[in-house]
C-alpha cells in the first residue's frame, strides 16, 4: 500500500491525494536495470530503511524521503509527489504492457545504457517505444566505473566523483557521452550532460551513473522527481482516489492460490471483495477479488511465505490479484472496480475496444501477426505500418494452426510469413508449419522479428531475381560445321561450333536473315548429353524443324531467337554484365530484327 506522509514542507510528500508516478527502467539486457533498482533498494536496506522502501508486485516504491536522504544538501525545493514507483519486470514488456488507448501508463521512463557497449537492440527498441507513445524519459549512461583508472566514491554525485578522477579519465567519458548524443540524434532525440541542459522538455538527459558504487544514482533519483513533479502534476492529480484502474502484467499461478494476476494500480483503489470486471482475449470476465497481496518487506524477502495479504490498496502500486475465473485474463489488458451493476454493459464494451482497436482482420495480402499482449502487437503493428508492410491478420496470443493455414493461403510468396513476439507455438500448429513450409519470425525482442523478417526478405528477393534472371534466354550464336550433318531432319542433327555466347535446349534458333528454323531439342558433348554449350565449344545439336540443305545449310550462322520481352531484358538489365562474345552476338542479332521493325525489343 503507498505510504503517506502526515509531514507537509520542505523536501515532503504534502498533497495525500496525488499518486506516485510510475517509472519504467528500460534498456538492453545486462546493461543494468536490475543493478539500479539493487543499489537503491540495497542502500535503504543499508541505512536501515528497509520498511521505507515498499516492495510491491513487479515494482518497488521509493518514498521521497529515501531519495532526500540519498541526495543530501542537494535536495531542495518543495516536491509534492509521495516519492516514485519503478517498474522492475523486463523493461520493454512492462512498458508495452502498460498501455492504455494509444498511450503509455508510466509517467517516466529511464533509459539504461551500458558507456561501454552503446546501443543495442533492445535499446533501439525502447527508443522507438518511448518515441511511439511520446513518454518523457532520461538516458542513465551506466558502468562509467568501467573507464580505466576510474576511482570510485560510493554513492556520491556525480560533481563529486568527478572532482576524483584524473584529467584522462574525465576525457573518456565526456566522448562516450557524446558518441551516446550522436546515438540519440540519429534516432530523432536531442541529448545532452544533465546538468548542461537548461530546459529538458526540449532536450533528453543523460546521466553518467554507476549501479555498482552508486555515483551518479542521487542524481538521477533528483531528476526523475523533479520532472514527476514539472510536467506531471497534473495528470498525478486526476488518477489519485475512487474505483481502481489496472493493468495486468502477468498471469500466473500460484501454489495454494491458483490463477492470479499481477497489477499495476494507476488509478484509485482496490479492496478485497471488490467487484472487478476483466479484460480476455474474447468477453471481458467479470469476478470479485478473493484476495489483495504484496511481497514481504525486503528484510523479510528470503521467508518461504512470499506475500502478505493487505485489505486495500491505492494507485501507483503493483499488487497480486487472487479470484476466480482468471485462467482467460490477458496480459496488457485492464482490471476494473465495477462501482455499480450499470456500469456492467459500457466496461465490458471499452474493455473489448482495447483489443479491437488494435487487432487487424483485413482482406488485403500481409503478413500475420501473433503477440503476448496488447501492447506489444500495438508496438508490432505500429513498426510494421511504419516500414509499409502490409498486415493480413495480427491479434494476442500462441500461434495456432489456423494462423498457419491463414499465412500458407496468402499468394505473394514474401508476405506468407508469421511474425511472434512472445508467444509460443502450439503442437497442431508446428505440424501444419512443417507441412507448409511458412516461415516463422519469433523473438521477445521487436527489434529483432523485423530485423531478421527484412534479412530474409532481402534474400528472397535476390533468389527470386537470381531465378528471373536465369529464366531469361541470354544471347547465342553457332555456325554449321562442314561434313558434319548426322541426319538432315525430323530432328536435323548437325555438328556446330559455338560462336559467342551460350545455346541451351529448348531455345529456338534463326537464321541471318530473321526466318525462324527450329527448336534445339538436345545438345551433346563427347558423346553425353548436356542442357547448354559456350563459346568455343564443338557440340553436335538435334534441331527441330528444318531439313539440312533446304532451311539450312552447311557454314551457315544461326542465332538464339530471343523472344521480345527477353531481349529487352537482357539490353536493359543484363547486357553491362555480358561477356564481350555475349555483346557482340546481341548487337548482330538486334541489327537484323530491328531491320524488320526498328522498334522491335524497345
Amino acid at each position: 500500500m503507498q505510504q503517506k506522509s502526515k509531514k507537509s514542507g520542505k523536501g515532503m510528500g504534502n498533497d495525500s491525494n496525488l499518486r506516485t508516478p510510475i517509472v519504467v527502467v528500460m534498456g538492453h539486457v545486462d546493461h543494468g536495470k536490475t543493478t539500479l533498482l539493487d543499489k537503491i533498494r540495497g542502500t535503504a536496506v543499508a541505512k536501515g530503511e528497509a520498511g521505507l522502501i515498499t516492495q510491491h508486485i513487479g515494482a518497488t516504491e521509493v518514498p521521497l524521503s529515501v531519495v532526500q536522504d540519498f541526495c543530501g544538501s542537494r535536495f531542495g525545493g518543495e516536491f509534492q509527489v509521495p516519492g516514485l514507483l519503478f517498474i522492475d519486470t523486463p523493461g520493454h514488456h512492462a512498458f508495452t504492457s502498460m498501455r492504455s488507448r494509444g498511450g503509455s501508463l508510466a509517467d517516466l521512463a529511464v533509459l539504461i545504457v551500458d558507456l561501454n557497449e552503446g546501443f543495442q537492440p533492445q535499446t533501439i527498441e525502447s527508443l522507438g517505444i518511448l518515441k511511439r507513445f511520446k513518454t518523457p524519459f532520461v538516458v542513465a549512461a551506466n558502468k562509467m566505473d568501467r573507464i580505466g583508472g576510474w576511482r570510485p566514491t560510493p554513492n556520491a554525485p556525480f560533481a563529486k566523483s568527478m572532482k576524483a578522477q584524473s584529467e584522462r579519465v574525465v576525457e573518456e567519458l565526456d566522448t562516450r557521452i557524446y558518441e551516446l548524443v550522436g546515438e540519440l540524434y540519429k534516432y530523432g532525440f536531442d541529448g545532452d550532460r544533465y546538468d548542461r541542459i537548461p530546459d529538458f522538455t526540449k532536450t533528453v538527459g543523460i546521466v553518467p551513473i554507476s549501479a555498482v558504487t552508486g555515483e551518479g544514482v542521487p542524481d538521477l533519483l533528483l531528476i526523475l522527481v523533479g520532472l514527476a513533479q514539472k510536467f506531471l502534476k497534473e495528470n498525478l492529480k486526476l488518477t489519485s482516489s475512487g474505483p481502481g484502474v489496472g493493468t495486468i502484467l502477468e498471469v500466473k499461478e500460484e501454489r495454494g492460490l491458483g490463477t492470479t494476476l499481477d497489477v499495476i494500480l494507476y488509478n484509485g483503489e482496490f479492496r478485497s471483495g471488490d467487484t472487478v470486471i476483466v479484460g480476455t482475449a474474447h468477453e471481458p470476465v467479470i469476478t470479485k477479488i478473493r484476495a489483495l497481496l504484496k511481497p514481504k518487506p525486503l528484510a523479510e524477502i528470503r521467508s518461504e511465505e512470499r506475500f502478505l495479504p493487505v485489505k486495500h490498496v491505492v494507485a501507483a502500486s503493483g499488487v497480486k490479484v487472487s479470484a476466480p475465473k482468471l485462467e482467460n485474463a490477458l496480459a496488457g489488458s485492464t482490471i476494473r472496480v465495477v462501482a455499480s451493476p450499470e456500469e456492467i454493459e459500457t466496461l465490458t464494451q471499452e474493455l473489448k475496444s482495447e483489443l479491437e482497436a488494435v487487432r487487424v482482420d483485413a482482406e488485403v495480402e500481409g503478413v500475420i501477426l501473433k503477440a503476448d499482449t496488447i501492447g506489444s502487437l500495438e508496438a508490432l503493428v505500429g513498426e510494421l505500418k511504419a516500414k509499409n508492410v502490409a498486415i493480413h491478420f495480427a491479434d494476442v496470443g500462441p500461434i495456432s494452426r489456423r494462423d498457419v493455414i491463414r499465412a500458407a493461403a496468402i499468394k505473394d510468396p514474401l508476405l506468407s510469413v508469421i511474425l511472434a513476439f512472445n508467444v509460443e507455438i502450439l503442437p497442431d500448429a508446428i505440424s501444419e508449419i512443417q507441412k507448409t513450409n511458412v516461415p516463422v519470425f519469433p523473438s521477445d525482442i521487436i527489434y529483432t522479428i523485423i530485423e531478421n523478417y527484412e534479412a530474409w526478405l532481402d534474400e528472397q528477393k535476390m533468389r527470386i531475381e537470381q531465378e528471373r534472371l536465369e529464366a531469361v534466354i541470354r544471347p547465342g550464336a553457332v555456325r554449321l560445321l562442314p561434313d558434319c550433318v548426322f541426319r538432315q531432319s525430323k530432328p536435323a542433327i548437325v555438328g556446330v561450333q559455338i560462336v559467342g555466347g551460350i545455346v541451351r535446349t529448348q531455345v529456338n534458333l534463326m537464321r541471318e536473315d530473321g526466318a525462324n528454323v527450329g527448336e534445339v531439342k538436345g545438345i551433346q558433348a563427347h558423346n553425353e548429353n548436356v542442357g547448354s554449350a559456350t563459346v568455343g565449344q564443338e557440340v553436335a545439336i538435334s534441331i527441330d524443324g528444318p531439313t539440312v540443305g533446304r532451311q539450312i545449310h552447311e557454314g551457315d550462322i544461326l542465332y538464339v531467337n530471343i523472344p521480345e520481352k527477353h531481349a529487352r531484358i537482357v539490353e536493359l538489365e543484363l547486357k553491362p554484365k555480358l561477356a564481350e562474345d555475349e555483346r557482340e552476338v546481341l548487337e548482330d542479332f538486334l541489327e537484323i530484327k530491328r531491320k524488320k521493325d526498328p522498334f522491335w525489343g524497345r
